[in-house]
């Protein structure tokens, strides 16, 4: 399966990333819930594992806290990867917003 990463920094720390992150998927989750189904969420410390399914794929990855970046990783259907650069671009963008 193919797999997309995406890294953003910032200048937040560890906590304040991870509290900005945390408030963000609430945000996405009430926003796009009549598009995403079978969302599993779980943070461990600044690690999110999650997966989800939207317009018939199964998505699945974590995101990566770190001291001075954040990374995204996940899997992609093969059907999704003529997505993936839109994809990969509108993840990079959002974050870079959100950590600013």
């Amino acid at each position: 399966m193919p797999s997309l990463t995406i890294t953003a920094p910032h200048s937040l720390g560890t906590e304040e990333a991870t509290n900005r992150l945390k408030r963000f998927f609430e945000k996405l989750k009430e926003r796009h819930q009549d598009k995403m189904s079978n969302l599993e969420e779980q943070w461990n410390d600044n690690r999110l594992e999650y997966a989800f399914s939207t317009f018939g794929f199964n998505i699945k990855g974590d995101v990566q806290v770190e001291p001075n970046e954040v990374k995204v990783n996940g899997a992609l259907p093969f059907a999704a990867m003529m997505f993936k650069g839109k994809i990969e671009q509108s993840v990079k963008e959002e974050l870079e917003k959100l950590l600013a």
